[in-house]
């Protein structure tokens, strides 16, 4: 008995027009295959990683290790230092937390050498800060007579350099460049406070460095208000705009300003704002 499969072949079987389709898809499949085989696939190594993690925590405040090239040692007072002070002088992190615990507990830094009874505290980084020990910021006593500390000259702020400010402690080239930037702005600083207003400048390095410059007020460029135009006025960062208007309208109608109590007395200048632009004005012909 024959069996007809010819029902089957037609089932199973492919048309010439399939057969060619499958064997085009069939190509497109092995390519497919080589290359993902022949193309190497990108690892990332451990190291590489860590390396990017690093430099991320780098832009952090505070850097849980700071080269030996960074590190400026300056004079201190492990009793009351603050923790930004530690870090600057090159203590990790922990030792700054551990020293300052130290103290929280009652310990007490009566002498330099007292400084390696901090425990965790690196024997070769306490050998060092303690040459930098002061008990008091200005002075210290010995046998009973005021000596003052023996300090470097101070930086004037209107006639220093960019080295000379990076010399100071937490001052990098960044802050460098803005604070003489702002300087060229001001037309020159009249008090040492005023580095408080450079951006970035933390209040805790302007405690560290406020006593070590000082700011030369005679140096400073002034304006005269009665033959200064808006341009120029506006040059000062202390005027706003609209107090600019003011003064050359004021100007205008009176003739000449004679004094800063002038532009008060008429609300054109608030007291407040007086004291911070005074310094730089001059009331001439």
């Amino acid at each position: 008995m024959k069996i007809n499969i010819e029902p089957i072949k037609n089932w199973f079987g492919y048309s010439r027009r399939e057969r060619r389709s499958s064997f085009i898809l069939l190509i497109i499949l092995v390519v497919i295959i080589s290359a993902r085989y022949s193309v190497p696939q990108t690892s990332i190594k451990a190291e590489d990683v860590t390396s990017t993690i690093v430099s991320d925590n780098d832009n952090g405040s505070h850097r849980q290790v700071i080269a030996s090239s960074q590190i400026s040692l300056f004079p201190f007072n492990p009793n009351t230092a603050s923790y930004d002070t530690l870090i600057l002088l090159g203590l990790s992190q922990q030792e700054a937390a551990t020293l300052i615990s130290y103290r929280e507990k009652g310990g007490r830094f009566r002498r330099p050498s007292d400084l390696k009874k901090v425990y965790g505290l690196d024997s070769v980084k306490a050998e060092k800060l303690m040459a930098f020990i002061v008990q008091k910021a200005d002075t210290i006593k010995k046998k009973g007579i005021i000596i003052k500390d023996k300090k470097r000259p101070l930086i004037d702020l209107n006639n220093c350099d960019s080295a000379e400010l990076v010399s100071l402690p937490g001052i990098g080239p960044v802050l460098s460049a803005r604070i003489i930037k702002y300087r060229h702005l001001l037309g020159g600083f009249v008090r040492v406070d005023q580095l408080r207003e450079v951006y970035g400048l933390k209040e805790e390095t302007f405690d560290l460095i406020s006593s070590m410059v000082s700011a030369d007020s005679s140096m400073v460029e002034m304006i005269n208000i009665n033959t200064a135009g808006f341009r120029e006025l506006s040059k000062l960062p202390y005027f706003e705009s609209y107090e600019i208007k003011s003064v050359l309208k004021y100007r205008e109608l009176q003739g000449k300003i004679t004094g800063m109590d002038e532009l008060i007395d008429n609300k054109i200048i608030t007291t407040e704002k007086s004291v911070k632009i005074r310094p730089y004005l001059k009331f001439g012909e």
